[in-house]
């Protein structure tokens, strides 16, 4: 799939980018009652198969960090730019410096350079490095998607605040986020912080049950290609 860079706003056109006001305002999609049940249907369906491995690796993070928790718990801006709390099972150990994710994707949106993943092997806990790759650290959001703040498929929930965002870009909060998306079956962390927007943009767009299911069936050879 071709992804074409965005301009600097000083070299693009009116006619080239989506026309919002100049405030937060944001284009609001209210979720469709056929996207909830599929989210909830899927959901819940995952929890119940994948909980002999849900269980294990929740012990393992114990074992491997006994004083943490075994939960990494976030605030994420979400739908309509709204903050909701995301889960994730700890990677790293505990009592890390988070806020120096937000600042390094900070900095590579502001260069325009791809959005790789920093080297921390140190910060990890064992087999940390593993649950990464694997995304099955990104598991426990089947409950996020469980209590309406997240949705099987949609934009990434990111770290960084409403106003770190152009006007333009903040449509891709009309959206639930997702546990997957059209930028991380479509290069991922290759891929820049415009370049994502676009993928974002254009999903809330076209969003339709067959794109999510096409996304939902991309995404396991996602993780292992990309």
């Amino acid at each position: 799939m071709d992804v074409k860079t965005t301009m600097p706003a000083s070299e693009t056109t009116a006619s080239a980018r989506p026309h919002f006001h100049q405030q937060s305002v944001i284009d609001v999609i209210q979720p469709r009652t056929s996207k909830r049940i599929m989210d909830i249907c899927v959901a819940t369906l995952l929890l119940v198969l994948l909980s002999p491995l849900l269980i294990t690796v929740a012990l393992l993070i114990k074992i491997a960090s006994p004083k943490g928790s075994i939960f990494f718990v976030q605030e994420r801006v979400g739908w309509r730019g709204e903050t909701f709390s995301i889960f994730k099972f700890r990677t790293m150990r505990q009592n890390v410096d988070t806020e120096q994710h937000r600042r390094y994707v900070s900095e590579l949106a502001k260069a325009g350079s791809s959005l790789e993943k920093p080297e921390m092997t140190s910060r990890l806990i064992w087999l940390g490095g593993f649950y990464r790759s694997t995304a099955i650290d990104e598991l426990p959001q089947l409950l996020n998607i469980l209590r309406g703040e997240m949705s099987l498929v949609g934009p990434r929930p990111d770290v960084l605040a409403l106003d770190d965002y152009e006007p333009w870009q903040r449509n891709r909060f009309a959206v639930l986020p997702g546990l997957t998306g059209l930028w991380q079956v479509s290069g991922k962390n290759r891929l820049t912080f415009d370049q994502m927007i676009e993928l974002d943009l254009d999903y809330v767009k076209r969003q339709s049950l067959l794109l999510d299911v096409n996304v939902l069936l991309r995404t396991p050879i996602a993780l292992v290609t990309m």
